[in-house]
């Protein structure tokens, strides 16, 4: 249960501001909630199972206290990743205005792709290499999902972002208090 519950934590906070929720905003324009939920589900469990995979894998080949300071330095990466902000591109806006084949199909193989080698991805591998795999999975799928389906209800109810600026550095905040505990664990083992 630990697992499922830091990896749910650590996924909704990374996935605050990031570009699948504006994604998932866009979607929720053109298509009703429920297909571009369904969609986001399906990507995000495929793509967070290869990542608690390769996570383990890592898990099992690099000794804990190297694994322990590379997730500390990774998640403060990822608070400075999350500073930098993140956007959808014209393309991206563009892919999820004009699609016209099923909403379910259409939002789990955007989601799908937005979410290779993205930070959420990123930080689930990383999770993985100190927690238990299925509650990894389980924790940052149901994670990913409810934030994304906060910014489809949000984003229904008022048609507008959330205020980026303050998710941007509360999202931020919790990636280096992560990062600092995981640095600082090593030293008082």
């Amino acid at each position: 249960m630990e697992a499922f519950w830091i990896s749910l934590a650590v996924i909704f906070v990374a996935e605050l501001g990031d570009k699948s929720q504006l994604m998932a905003m866009t979607f929720a324009t053109r298509f009703k909630p429920w297909p571009v939920l369904a969609g986001i589900t399906l990507a995000t469990a495929v793509v967070h199972l290869v990542s608690v995979g390769l996570g383990r894998l890592a898990g099992d080949l690099i000794p804990t206290t190297a694994i322990t300071i590379v997730a500390g330095i990774a998640f403060l990466g990822f608070a400075v990743w999350t500073l930098r902000g993140d956007e959808l591109t014209e393309e991206e806006s563009q892919k999820a205005q004009r699609t016209t084949r099923s909403a379910i199909i259409a939002v789990t193989v955007a989601f799908f792709l937005a979410e290779l080698g993205d930070k959420t991805m990123l930080a689930t591998i990383t999770l993985a290499t100190q927690h238990g795999w299925f509650g990894t999975w389980l924790g940052s799928t149901v994670g990913m999902v409810a934030a994304d389906a906060l910014a489809i209800a949000v984003g229904r109810m008022l048609g507008k972002h959330l205020p980026e600026k303050i998710i941007r550095y509360g999202a931020a905040a919790a990636f280096a208090i992560f990062g600092v505990i995981l640095l600082v664990e090593p030293l008082l083992a």
